[in-house]
């Protein structure tokens, strides 16, 4: 089960039990591995203080418990490594976490497929997209060319026209001063894209103007590609 199904899960069982994500982590492990051992394992990693099993379930898949925790302490992500050894010298336990660069990213998809699925496509649809290169993964990086090429490939017939230049963008957080958030930016390129008068060239240049720094060069060479 990837790292991001697992925080899914992770996510979904907080609200679930009404547990505070700040303060839940979840670990996975052998069938027969009593509570006390998860909870004193996990307190080895200091950080998170006195640890508590709030759910233990077990999945087929995996063949394994996946167990529910709260700790005392707020979990911080740069302080809570991805696995732990049970003092039994055993395999060790992966350590599933709501990290904030995790959180942002899932929202940033969840976006992204919200946009999709108004223009009546799916994320496997941005396959097509890119005929030369490889299929997009879940950075922000390859998502925002991938919004990019989808907005230019969606956009109306137009004849000319002027409108509002577009705010810079990079997914940096916290956001930047003088740079948009994702929900405003998003808002601005769809404006751009539904509500304007201008050509296609245009829109796209302007709308890959707005994403900063790295991203842009990336989205530009791509740009480039297929001009």
């Amino acid at each position: 089960m990837a790292t991001t199904e697992l925080v899914s899960e992770l996510k979904r069982w907080c609200r679930g039990e009404g547990l505070d994500e700040t303060y839940a982590l979840m670990t996975i492990v052998p069938e027969e591995v009593e509570i006390h051992e998860v909870e004193e394992t996990l307190e080895t990693i200091k950080s998170l203080g006195r640890v508590r099993v709030r759910g233990r379930n077990f999945s087929a898949r995996l063949n394994q418990r996946m167990v529910l925790c709260e700790s005392r302490e707020t979990v911080k992500e740069e302080s809570v490594p991805p696995e732990v050894k049970p003092a039994d010298g055993g395999e060790a336990w992966p350590v599933i976490i709501i990290g904030k660069a995790q959180a942002a990213a899932e929202e940033f998809n969840s976006k992204l497929k919200g946009l999709l699925q108004a223009e009546g496509k799916t994320m496997e649809d941005l396959q097509s997209l890119f005929p030369s290169t490889p299929p997009p993964t879940s950075s922000t990086e390859s998502i925002l060319r991938a919004v990019g090429d989808l907005l230019d490939k969606t956009t109306k017939p137009a004849d000319g026209g002027s409108y509002g230049r577009l705010r810079m963008f990079s997914g940096a957080l916290p956001t930047p001063p003088g740079e948009e958030p994702f929900d405003h930016w998003l808002e601005q390129a769809w404006l751009l894209v539904e509500e304007t008068e201008c050509s296609d060239r245009e829109k796209r240049r302007r709308l890959i103007g707005s994403l900063k720094g790295a991203r842009t060069r990336n989205c530009e060479s791509s740009a480039a590609r297929k001009s």
